[in-house]
């Protein structure tokens, strides 16, 4: 008999935070050891961390904590912010953690002369300005997704860069800077949980545009105001088996069949690639 709890005990803790590691092999490692009965996954750069993991939310709780604390990341972690959800569904059936050469591989113009990311800076609002920034209509509201996960959701008046591939992204901004640039709009740029836009914000300041970003994403913004819907329509995709979450963090019935587009050979592939984890119980 399993061990593991159901689907509905279980929280989904996702996280990252830009920071050199010196060894990124011995923090994969360290990792590994803390999240040791937990699922999920977890990726480890030069440049620092990224991943999510689930579980009983006092394993959870406890593995956050030990996480801030690890001896591997040299204070690097603390106050890093963790983004909480659930669901029926396990997120994960296993701990995978991995060494890659950057967290997030976007391949942008000039990526080696750019500044490193920075999720604590200025350009960042809170959900509560992010809000007023809506409000207002002032900002080229960009969605920093792939396109079949602005489909399942978005902003309201949010711009899709229909995202097949990320070069797609870089031709859209290229494209339309130098009318943003007359007209003096910021950029406001938003994700899931804020990774891409903060690797993406130094190449969008490179080309003359004011970056503002959300800050925690879209997570963020949902478990910071329970009337996120005022503001959002749809659905938010999730990078594990769950699909699909509401405002309120909770799974919704969505399936990959519902998001992903079979006659689009990018999106076909994604299909069968989560067909086949939700056979096999998770990724």
């Amino acid at each position: 008999m399993s061990d593991r709890p159901p689907p509905a005990a279980l929280l989904h803790s996702s996280f990252y935070r830009f920071t050199p590691l010196a060894d990124a092999a011995a923090a994969a490692q360290a990792v590994r050891l803390l999240a040791q009965h937990l699922t999920g996954a977890v990726t480890l750069a030069p440049e620092g961390l990224s991943g999510a993991v689930a579980g009983p939310a006092e394993a959870v709780r406890a593995f956050e904590q030990a996480l801030c604390a690890a001896p591997a990341f040299g204070g690097a972690l603390r106050g890093l912010a963790f983004r909480h959800s659930h669901g029926r569904t396990a997120p994960y059936a296993r701990l995978k953690v991995v060494l890659r050469p950057e967290l997030v591989a976007l391949n942008l113009p000039g990526a080696e002369s750019l500044p490193p990311p920075d999720e604590a800076d200025g350009s960042h609002l809170t959900p509560a300005e992010w809000r007023r920034l809506l409000q207002d209509g002032d900002a080229v509201l960009l969605d920093n997704r792939n396109h079949f996960e602005v489909r399942l959701g978005r902003f309201r008046g949010a711009v899709d860069p229909q995202v097949r591939n990320f070069r797609d992204l870089v031709a859209h901004v290229q494209a339309h800077a130098p009318a943003w640039r007359a007209a003096g709009r910021p950029v406001a740029m938003y994700c899931t949980g804020g990774i891409r836009c903060d690797k993406t914000a130094p190449w969008l300041r490179s080309l003359g545009l004011t970056v503002l970003q959300l800050r925690g994403g879209i997570l963020g913004y949902f478990e910071a105001l329970p009337d996120a819907h005022r503001e959002w329509q749809g659905e938010c995709f999730v990078f594990d088996n769950r699909t699909a979450l509401d405002t309120r963090l909770q799974q919704t019935a969505t399936g990959p069949a519902q998001v992903f587009d079979a006659s689009q050979p990018d999106e076909a592939w994604r299909l069968q690639r989560a067909l086949r984890l939700a056979a096999a119980g998770g990724a």
